[in-house]
């Protein structure tokens, strides 16, 4: 596991020292089970979850220290750490990296009634983690630059010439990496190495975030972009109205098609926490109505767990037609990191 992770730790480990942190923690005192204290290693960013975490210190009392990274530079820095870190509970943005981490094996099992909480294509087959949020990937358009007829039923077409210069793609963003992962599990590297050749020959527009593709798309710079479906219902958010106003449109692709991958951002304890009331009270907390419908309501992204509904407008996740892949198999990131780099897409 320590191999499958070189690369990223070679570089996720020069940002570490610059990771942000909030909360009452002490690096050089973990904490004893009980004691009212939690570190999470958070892959998630602060914006999106910080007030979730709020709400789960008030709620329960636990006083919470987070340190915010990459999914990546978090993953890397858990491996690198060891029985050392002082975390608690990692919160990452896509099961790749749980899984990487479990296969490290730094995870406790959780108990089953937790992850019977969720369904089994969002958890870990063998108990160690547990998906709290779905997020499907999609093709975001400009409505006024592509019509309905002209949308690719597949990824593999956007390495067709008639996309050249129109595609955006933020190649070193977690979730770009996690479906190019897909692509490997699915069709074999192969196949992943030539889309990416493709994708790369056809010039593609790359941004640093699904959050500039969205805003490019919308502004007409770029007239289709590859990210999760939630950021235009983000974008619409931060302009006070609904996605119906906006230009960017969702596309998600049908048939199974790897381009629709549903990913889970999910959690795990580190052994060192697995017996921690604080911590099961954690993962209890994210599977809870408050947080799913904060999820829901707020992020826009589907809730895993307590029956509460997506937001108004999405398909139903259950109806969604994603592609049949076995989330704990999207655990080889740095072969991913490797492939796009040579491809010379970062």
């Amino acid at each position: 596991m320590q191999k499958r992770l070189s690369l990223v730790l070679a570089t996720a480990l020069a940002g570490i020292l610059s990771l942000t942190a909030c909360g009452g923690g002490n690096e050089s005192d973990p904490g004893k089970p009980g004691d009212k204290r939690l570190t999470i290693y958070s892959g998630r960013s602060e914006a999106l979850v910080k007030p979730v975490l709020e709400k789960f210190e008030k709620a329960s009392g636990i006083n919470v220290d987070v340190r915010y990274g990459t999914t990546a530079q978090m993953a890397a820095q858990l491996v690198e750490e060891g029985e050392r870190s002082p975390a608690d509970a990692f919160f990452a943005q896509d099961a790749g990296a749980l899984g990487a981490v479990s296969k490290a094996g730094m995870f406790a099992a959780l108990p089953a009634e937790q992850l019977d909480r969720v369904p089994a294509a969002y958890r870990d087959a063998e108990g160690r983690w547990v998906g709290v949020s779905g997020r499907s990937r999609v093709l975001a358009y400009n409505g006024d630059q592509v019509s309905r007829a002209q949308l690719p039923q597949s990824v593999f077409e956007l390495t067709r010439p008639e996309w050249k210069g129109k595609i955006g793609v933020a190649p070193t963003n977690g979730s770009f990496q996690a479906f190019v992962t897909a692509l490997r599990v699915q069709h074999g590297d192969a196949k992943a190495r030539e889309f990416l050749t493709g994708l790369q020959a056809n010039q593609p527009q790359i941004r640093e975030s699904n959050v500039q593709i969205v805003s490019d798309i919308d502004a007409g710079t770029i007239a289709v972009g590859l990210v999760n479906h939630y950021y235009v219902y983000e974008l619409a958010k931060e302009r006070g109205g609904s996605t119906d106003t906006l230009k960017a449109k969702l596309h998600f692709f049908p048939n199974g098609d790897t381009g629709g991958l549903v990913n889970a951002a999910g959690v795990g304890l580190l052994k060192r926490a697995g017996e921690d009331p604080d911590a099961r009270a954690l993962v209890d907390y994210l599977l809870g109505t408050e947080a799913q419908t904060y999820f829901a309501a707020q992020t826009f992204e589907y809730p895993l767990a307590a029956g509460v509904p997506a937001a108004p407008g999405l398909p139903q996740l259950a109806k969604l037609d994603a592609p049949k892949i076995d989330l704990n198999d999207l655990d080889t990131l740095d072969v991913t990191v490797a492939m796009i780099k040579e491809a010379g897409l970062a």
